[in-house]
């Protein structure tokens, strides 16, 4: 699990620049995963970038949106090429508004770019890179609001047209489901968080996202539940544990139920010969 260092002394949960700029580690091959946000935007290279249980084969110019929590990696990659930008959510300036939006961003997470979004894209990354390289006085201000305006034109990219984020409380639930994970959080709980009741949250939520609190749930569960059996050593009982299932039986009802596939035969169509994420030591 790799954290964001942050540029001291402001302490900016930001970083912005070229993948030689970053170092080694935004090239990573293994399996990893970040606390962080990550977009990537890839403008010369051939391989593949894989997230979560997904291969996305290079065709520059692309972008790509790295969820907290997801396992990504590059695989086979030649003359990588690009720029990045990595950032907390409590660094938005929109708050649950762009939480949102990047979650619905990390639904199709890897798009193709014609060449007026590229170029949008490239100015857009380059002033955040300088930006934060330069460190004026105001500069986290100014970072915070072109990171707004590149998310909502990447919302604008084809494929992604119409994603509006969830606004108000649809968009703080939206917020706990990505925080609590795999962790199992019951949508009482989301309400009583929230301060509302079961029934009002559901009909909000559903509303915003045509998809009820509890299915938003059992979603993340199950793509954390992917996530682990994919890219950790860990047994189906330790996943089903880690995901809140103290019974491996009812997990693995539950997995197939939403998946389609026991957790068994899902990691075993998925094996890779890459070591697990459990085995890394913890960076940046």
């Amino acid at each position: 699990m790799h954290r964001l260092e942050v540029r001291l002394p402001e302490r900016v949960p930001f970083a912005a620049g070229g993948f030689d700029a970053m170092g080694p580690m935004s090239r990573a091959d293994y399996p990893h995963r970040h606390t962080f946000y990550e977009i990537v935007h890839v403008v010369e290279g051939s391989g593949v970038h894989v997230i979560d249980t997904e291969s996305h084969a290079l065709r520059p110019p692309q972008l790509g949106v790295i969820l907290p929590g997801q396992v990504h990696r590059w695989e086979g990659v030649r003359g990588l090429e690009g720029s990045l930008v990595l950032f907390t959510p409590e660094f938005l300036a929109d708050g649950p508004d762009d939480l949102g939006l990047l979650r619905r961003l990390g639904e199709r997470p890897w798009v193709d770019l014609d060449a007026g979004a590229h170029a949008r894209t490239s100015l857009l990354m380059g002033e955040l890179a300088e930006e934060y390289r330069g460190g004026d006085d105001g500069f986290a201000g100014v970072l915070r609001s072109l990171l707004h305006v590149l998310l909502v034109r990447a919302a604008r990219v084809p494929g992604g047209r119409g994603v509006v984020p969830p606004r108000g409380l649809a968009g703080e639930f939206l917020r706990i489901v990505s925080e609590a994970g795999g962790g199992g959080v019951s949508v009482r709980e989301a309400a009583g968080r929230l301060g509302v009741t079961p029934g009002y949250l559901n009909e909000v939520v559903r509303g915003a996202t045509g998809r009820t609190p509890a299915a938003l749930l059992r979603e993340e569960r199950v793509r954390e539940a992917q996530r682990l059996l994919v890219s950790t050593s860990l047994s189906v009982r330790q996943v089903g544990v880690r995901v809140g299932f103290e019974d491996p039986a009812y997990f693995c009802r539950f997995f197939r139920r939403e998946a389609g596939v026991s957790p068994g035969s899902f990691r075993k169509h998925h094996d890779r010969p890459v070591p697990s994420i459990e085995a890394g030591a913890e960076g940046t």
